[in-house]
């Protein structure tokens, strides 16, 4: 048997887990309108990691990817349900043979699958004759091919899935609550990678970033990647909050101040040069490129001290009630 998603399309634009949850959802017909809504409904858009070195491993080290995001796609109101692990691990054969499994199953169902190749992929199509699974990485347009026997192996030891299920309906202030409230949690969490403390996130990943730069001997490529997520990041976040003026006062004023933020984006950018064929941040700019994102943090945490403001005036159930299961219960 065969299957092979001929709707879905994944095209690189944002963080690439964030390319992959939208190209399954849209085809799948389980969310309506824009990359950067989804984007800011889900809170990936304000994650924002650095490692010391600016490797370019930083744009998808925002923490435990479970526990990220769950609570992305738990906003959206979808059902879904991953498995994750290291190839190292005993059971790993186990676990690989229910995850292509669990694969071929919502693929029967007409949903891709996010995958980790890496960075994050979509799983759209299988074949059981070849025993192999179609993948897209959003760079390419021709699909990449992973043999059952070889699902979840690739040069990080990771390994990881995650599908989709039912919708229920969320009202679209309760959602956007949410999502200040991910975002809140980010920028207040400076280390999301623990016992780790190389990766910085949220407000410490600006010092971690300004740090790098200072100090010359980063690296190049992941400097770039890290600015150009970041770039694309804030202006989604400024048109996402654009999109929820008139629900909060203190929302406007934080529109008002990604506006400002994404408006030194060109600056930015401009301090990122073209060098023998590849893009580099311009030695010669690196103090100006330092004082952009030290005015872009400063307006970012005037904008979160606003999200506090609305998060205060509702209860919030999810962090003030111990769940049944999950990051409050002992170990």
């Amino acid at each position: 048997m065969s299957v092979f998603l001929q709707d879905l399309v994944m095209k690189r634009e944002s963080k690439s887990y964030t390319d992959s949850v939208y190209a399954i959802l849209t085809a799948a017909n389980l969310f309506q309108g824009p990359k950067y809504l989804l984007s800011g409904l889900t809170g990936m858009a304000f994650k924002f990691s650095v490692h010391q070195q600016l490797l370019p491993m930083s744009v998808s080290a925002y923490g435990q990817w479970g526990n990220e995001h769950k609570p992305a796609i738990d906003n959206l109101g979808i059902l879904t349900i991953f498995d994750a692990g290291r190839v190292r691990h005993h059971t790993f054969p186990y676990y690989q043979q229910e995850a292509v499994n669990a694969v071929k199953s919502s693929l029967d169902c007409g949903i891709g699958v996010v995958y980790w190749i890496p960075e994050f992929g979509v799983i759209h199509g299988y074949d059981d004759g070849d025993r192999v699974f179609y993948i897209q990485d959003g760079c390419s347009e021709e699909s990449q091919i992973v043999l059952y026997d070889n699902f979840g192996l690739n040069f990080t030891t990771f390994w990881y899935y995650q599908v989709f299920g039912d919708k229920v309906d969320i009202a679209r202030q309760d959602m956007i609550l949410e999502s200040l409230r991910l975002a809140i949690l980010d920028w207040e969490t400076p280390f999301r990678t623990l016992p780790n403390t190389d990766i910085a996130s949220g407000k410490l990943a600006y010092v971690y970033l300004c740090q790098g730069l200072k100090q010359g001997s980063f690296n190049t490529h992941g400097a770039v990647y890290i600015l150009d997520s970041y770039m694309t990041a804030r202006t989604e976040i400024r048109d996402y909050l654009g999109d929820a003026q008139g629900i909060w006062t203190e929302l406007d004023e934080a529109y008002q101040l990604y506006g400002l933020l994404a408006a030194m984006i060109p600056r930015m950018n401009d301090c990122i040069r073209a060098h023998r064929g590849e893009r580099q941040v311009d030695l010669s700019r690196v103090d100006e490129l330092i004082e952009l994102l030290t005015q872009a943090e400063l307006l970012e945490d005037q904008a979160i001290s606003h999200f506090r403001h609305i998060s205060a005036r509702y209860p919030d159930l999810k962090r003030t009630t111990i769940p049944r299961w999950g990051s409050h219960t002992p170990r």
